[in-house]
C-alpha cells in the first residue's frame, strides 16, 4: 500500500520514529539459566576441585559470584514459581509440583517475569523443563524445542570453548536430558534480526535423579545407561575422587552417586558453554544480562526438600552487562524473591510501588557492601503432595531459626530421595548419624531448630540445636519476632497458627 500527500508523511514519520526507537534500543537481553537440583558444592567456583566445571567457573570469573544466595523452597515447582514471580509459595498459590496428581496451581492473578518483560517490549522465550502451572500465568511468547545433535546420543567433536562435552542422553520422545539441545535451540532467539531484545528462560533436566538404575543399582541421575554391566567403569568420575559434602554418610553407595551427580552438573557446564558460544559469535555476550542459578539443594537426603542449608543455600552467578567489577564474590544475602525484581530493575521496568517479596540487588553486582542484605526468609509447604510438612525460616548472619509448624509428625521423603541407594544403604541397617546429623533429629524434628551460622562456623553444618539453650533465649524470641513480621508483610496463611495452637 503506497500513502501520499499529508496522510503519506505522517505515516512516514511515525514509521522512521518507530524504526529509531527499535534501531536505539540498548537494553541488555536477559538470559536467566536455571539448574534443577544444582547444589553449591559440586561447581568448581565454589571451591569442589574436584569436578569439572569450566564454563561456569568461566561465568563466575567474568561476574559475580554470590556467596550467600538462598532459594526459599527446596522443591522444584515451588522454587520456579518464585524465581518467575517474586512471590513466596503462600502469596502465588504453587505450594507444590505442577504435574501428575500433585496439581499445584499458581494463582491466575498473579502476574509473572515473562508477563512484565513482554509488556516492556522484551521478546520472551522458554525452553527446557517448565514444571509450572498454569502456563497462561507464565505466558512466554516463544516455547522451543530442545534441538537433536547430529548424533543421537553424543554431541561428538563439539567442543565449545575448547572442552569436549559429555554424551547426551536424549530421549526420543520428550527429548528431556537434550541439555545442549536446549541450548541449540536457544540459537533462533540469539540470532534473530528482531529489533526487541530477548528475555530466554533455559531449565535443564540435569542434574535431577532420573527414574533408572546402573547395573549396580544406583540411581543414574539422567546418564546413559550402563549397558556393559561394568558398573561404574564408563563414568568420568570415581567414586574414590569425589568430594562427600557434611550432611552425607560417607559410604560406597554415596560415593558412587555422587560420581554419577558429577558426571550429570558436566552436561549443565556443557550448555551453559554452547549459550554462551552462541551468544558471542552472534555479537550478543556483553550486551547480555547472564543470571545462573538451581531452583534447589543435591537430591540428596539433607538437602532437596529441606530448609537446610544444603537445600536452600545455592550457587548464583551473574555477569551484568558494563559491569565494572568481574570475577568478584559478594557475601550480602539475596533471596529467589530477589530474581524477577532484579530482572526488571536491569531491564529499565520501574513501578510506583514494589509488588514483589524481594527487592533488586543490582547496585550490589560490583561489590558494594550493603548491610541491608543481612537476612532471607523461606517457606516451604509441600513437595509431592504426599509431603506436607510446612516450614518457615528466617535466616541472619550469625543464626537461622526452622518453625518445623507440622512437627508432630515423621519428616516425609520424596519418592527419589527416599528410593535413593544411598538412604537404603543408611537406613539397612539404619545408622545413628546420617551424615553430621543424627538419624533420630532427622526423621521426627522439634517445633523450632536455632543454629549458630556466624563466621566462626567455617562451614556451619547445622548440627547442634540451640532452641531449648537458655543462653540463647532472647535470639530465639528475637528470630520469632522477625519470622512472626515476615508472614504479616507477606499474608501467610499460616500466621494464624501461632492463635490457636
Amino acid at each position: 500500500m503506497r500513502f501520499t500527500g499529508k496522510l503519506g508523511f505522517i505515516v512516514w514519520f511515525a514509521l522512521l520514529a518507530l524504526g529509531k526507537v527499535f534501531a536505539a534500543d540498548q537494553r541488555p537481553n536477559i538470559v536467566l539459566m536455571v539448574a534443577d537440583d544444582h547444589g553449591r558444592e559440586a561447581y568448581g567456583a565454589y571451591g569442589n576441585h574436584a569436578i569439572k566445571t569450566p564454563h561456569l567457573d568461566q561465568l563466575a570469573r567474568e561476574g559475580t559470584l554470590f556467596n550467600h544466595a538462598y532459594a526459599t523452597t527446596a522443591s522444584c515447582s515451588a522454587s520456579r514459581s518464585v524465581l518467575l514471580s517474586g512471590l513466596h509459595n503462600h502469596a502465588n498459590g504453587q505450594y507444590g509440583h505442577a504435574h501428575a496428581f500433585h496439581h499445584f496451581h499458581t494463582f491466575p492473578t498473579v502476574k509473572s517475569l515473562p508477563a512484565y518483560l513482554h509488556e516492556a517490549g522484551y521478546r520472551t522465550a522458554r525452553v527446557g523443563k517448565f514444571h509450572l502451572a498454569p502456563a497462561s500465568s507464565y505466558d512466554f511468547e516463544f516455547d522451543l524445542k530442545e534441538q537433536r545433535p547430529k548424533n543421537a546420543t553424543t554431541v561428538g567433536s563439539r567442543k565449545p570453548m575448547g572442552v569436549k562435552l559429555l554424551p547426551q542422553v536424549v530421549d526420543a520422545k520428550t527429548g528431556e536430558r537434550n541439555t545442549v539441545g536446549m541450548a541449540l535451540a536457544a540459537k533462533a532467539i540469539i540470532e534473530s534480526d528482531d529489533p526487541r531484545p530477548f528475555f530466554l528462560y533455559l531449565a535443564t533436566n540435569d542434574p535431577h535423579r532420573s527414574g533408572g538404575v546402573n547395573a549396580l543399582g544406583d540411581n543414574i541421575f539422567g546418564n546413559a545407561a550402563d549397558l556393559d554391566g561394568k558398573g561404574t567403569d564408563r563414568l568420568d568420575y570415581r567414586p574414590e575422587n569425589v568430594i562427600v559434602p557434611h550432611y552425607l554418610p560417607d559410604l560406597p553407595e554415596t560415593r558412587r552417586e555422587l560420581a554419577e551427580y558429577y558426571q550429570s552438573i558436566g552436561r549443565v557446564d556443557d550448555t551453559a558453554g554452547v549459550l554462551i558460544q552462541q551468544l558471542k559469535a552472534a555479537g550478543k555476550y556483553d550486551n547480555t544480562l547472564f543470571i545462573y542459578l538451581s531452583d534447589n539443594g543435591t537430591a540428596m537426603p539433607g538437602a532437596k526438600t529441606t530448609l537446610y542449608d544444603p537445600g536452600v543455600r545455592l550457587p548464583l552467578v551473574v555477569r551484568a552487562p558494563k559491569q565494572k567489577r568481574r570475577g568478584i564474590s559478594v557475601e550480602v544475602m539475596v533471596s529467589w524473591v530477589d530474581i524477577t525484581p532484579t530482572i526488571l530493575d536491569f531491564a529499565g521496568v520501574e513501578f510506583a510501588e514494589n509488588p514483589f517479596h524481594g527487592r533488586s540487588f543490582r547496585k550490589v553486582i560490583n561489590g558494594k557492601a550493603d548491610s541491608e542484605w543481612n537476612e532471607v526468609y523461606a517457606s516451604h509447604t509441600f513437595h509431592e503432595v504426599t509431603m506436607y510438612y510446612p516450614m518457615r525460616m528466617v535466616r541472619t548472619r550469625d543464626y537461622k531459626l526452622i518453625w518445623n509448624i507440622a512437627h508432630g509428625l515423621r519428616y516425609p521423603f520424596a519418592s527419589d530421595l527416599q528410593k535413593s541407594s544411598t538412604w537404603q544403604a543408611a537406613t539397612n541397617p539404619i545408622l545413628e548419624k546420617f551424615g553430621t546429623r543424627a538419624m533420630q533429629d532427622y526423621l521426627y524434628r522439634p517445633k523450632f531448630e536455632l543454629y549458630d551460622m556466624s563466621d566462626k562456623q567455617l562451614e556451619p553444618v547445622e548440627e547442634v540445636n540451640l532452641a531449648d539453650d537458655p543462653k540463647y533465649a532472647k535470639i530465639k524470641a528475637s528470630l520469632i519476632a522477625k519470622l512472626k513480621a515476615f508472614q504479616q508483610r507477606t499474608n501467610d496463611p499460616w500466621k494464624y497458627k501461632w492463635d490457636y495452637e
